[in-house]
């Protein structure tokens, strides 16, 4: 097993000729580097720009659906707009999440060898990072593709399905080019497309405003168990969003080894919380309005002519850059499951997957729907591994060894015993197995049932994880985590 190769690719691996700057680009422009590590001289960047990377995977179609769920699951308009703002509260774990970046030069696919080993980080990114990814990234494109074929019947062409398949196909080449450019090319764009997305959901929030019923409640409203059960519900469908960005660090990890870990935080944070919230909000206001089962066909009545093609663009381009960073972040996962192949080549496997799965869907099957109901149980992964993760960041203060944890080696740091950190393994595993004792979503958990179908399976999941692992690894982990500031290096075998 080679130790100090994890990215296969032969110009991330190649040293710069003698006399040139070097650089993290490849031929054409696309990324050179994969899971290997970023060396301290191709670093740069602020951590202001991690805001416009997060607004504009987050100015999107699926927030406005959510948005107008809560109020379609019998909340008020009130009670709505405040399960919004909690929910999106998780989105401080997704910066937190983020500060390893820099400090390790390493893609969170990496850096989860310290919580699992070297082979148990594995299984890790074949299920929390890969199969739950490209699966998020088949739902996003049959919605893009939705709005999509809008736009197409509006020009007078049928939508049949030789049509559908080509502007499936179109939209995921969109995506994949971007997340094969890569870093650099996400960095630059996002910026001018938060501003167009954020110019068109200006204009819809007016439009919505004037229509909003701010006295709006339900016709029976909820009260007692049956309203908290539906907080609880809805508070776990918007956390489940910025939940499933575990892998925040992927898109800090080329920031200079001495930048700010409550800056990185802080812009990744805000960079999915604002648009989380006001696009999260207008949905549900536009629910007090219209029905949201449907809210591209509803809001339509609502929209100055000249505005729909707009509308359903910005639906379309919203949903493009969330699934970019999710493409991009599945092929990295698809590496770190231990598969010898290009970053470049990763994310078109991963895109061929999913258009796939796409085109299965929209044209032979419901298959997609299904998908969708097992993604409702992700947040019993997705809750105690994000708790894992923030827990060793806080044991080790965000300082982490970038070479070490590279090294695949069994005589490795982060080999821990036969490549399986099982303290960490033991945590998340307690943690899972409280959240499915307490899930009611697909099916309902026992203690669930004895409460009424309150679904619990969040806080149980995050806090029944979150203490397992802070336990298990606090002693090994005490004298690690005694290094000089910004070393960003861990001495000691943890």
């Amino acid at each position: 097993m080679a130790s100090t190769l994890p990215d296969p690719c032969p110009d991330a691996q190649t040293a710069p000729a003698e006399g040139r700057a070097p650089s993290s680009r490849g031929p054409g422009g696309v990324e050179a580097h994969g899971i290997d590590h970023i060396p301290d001289s191709e670093r740069r960047g602020r951590p202001r720009e991690l805001f416009s990377v997060w607004a504009a995977a987050n100015v999107n179609y699926l927030s406005l659906v959510v948005g107008g769920a809560l109020v379609l699951m019998g909340l008020s308009l009130w009670q709505a707009l405040a399960v919004t703002v909690v929910g999106n509260l998780f989105w401080l774990l997704t910066g937190l999440l983020a500060v390893p970046g820099p400090a390790a030069g390493a893609p969170s696919e990496v850096i989860t060898r310290a919580l699992y080993g070297v082979r148990g980080n594995r299984v890790n990114n074949a299920v929390t990072g890969w199969l739950i990814s490209v699966c998020y990234f088949a739902l996003n494109l049959a919605a893009a593709a939705t709005a999509a074929f809008s736009l197409v019947a509006r020009t007078g062409l049928p939508v049949n399905s030789a049509v559908k398949a080509v502007v499936v196909v179109l939209i995921a080449a969109v995506t994949l080019a971007i997340s094969v450019y890569g870093h650099s090319t996400i960095v630059r764009l996002y910026m001018p497309i938060t501003l167009a997305l954020t110019a068109v959901f200006a204009v819809l929030a007016v439009v919505v405003l004037r229509h909003t019923d701010f006295s709006y409640a339900p016709r029976r409203p909820l009260s007692g168990d049956a309203l908290w059960a539906t907080v609880l519900a809805g508070v776990a469908l918007i956390a489940s969003g910025p939940l499933s960005y575990t892998t925040s660090a992927d898109f800090s990890r080329y920031l200079p080894r001495t930048t700010s870990p409550g800056a990185v935080a802080g812009w990744t944070a805000l960079g999915g919380f604002l648009p989380g919230v006001v696009v999260c909000g207008l949905g549900a206001c536009a629910a007090t309005a219209v029905d949201m089962n449907d809210p591209q066909s509803a809001l339509q009545p609502l929209l100055p002519a000249w505005f729909r093609p707009l509308f359903l663009l910005a639906l379309v381009l919203g949903t493009v850059t969330l699934n970019a960073l999710t493409a991009y972040s599945a092929g990295l996962a698809l590496q770190a499951v231990g598969i010898r192949i290009r970053r470049s080549l990763s994310v078109l496997v991963d895109g061929t997957v999913s258009v796939s799965l796409t085109l299965y869907a929209l044209l032979v099957s419901d298959f997609l729907d299904t998908v969708g109901e097992a993604l409702q149980l992700t947040v019993v992964l997705l809750g105690p591994s994000t708790a894992v993760y923030a827990v060793d960041i806080l044991l080790r203060r965000g300082r982490y060894d970038g070479p070490a944890l590279a090294d695949e080696s069994p005589t490795g740091r982060f080999w821990y015993t036969g490549g399986v950190n099982w303290r960490g393994a033991l945590a998340l595993s307690a943690g899972v197995a409280a959240s499915a004792l307490c899930v009611d979503t697909v099916y309902t958990g026992p203690v669930a049932a004895a409460l009424g179908q309150m679904d619990l399976a969040l806080p149980a999941g995050l806090l029944v994880s979150a203490a397992a692992y802070a336990l298990l690894m606090r002693g090994p982990l005490r004298t690690g985590v005694r290094v000089p500031p910004r070393s960003g290096r861990l001495p000691g075998h943890p």
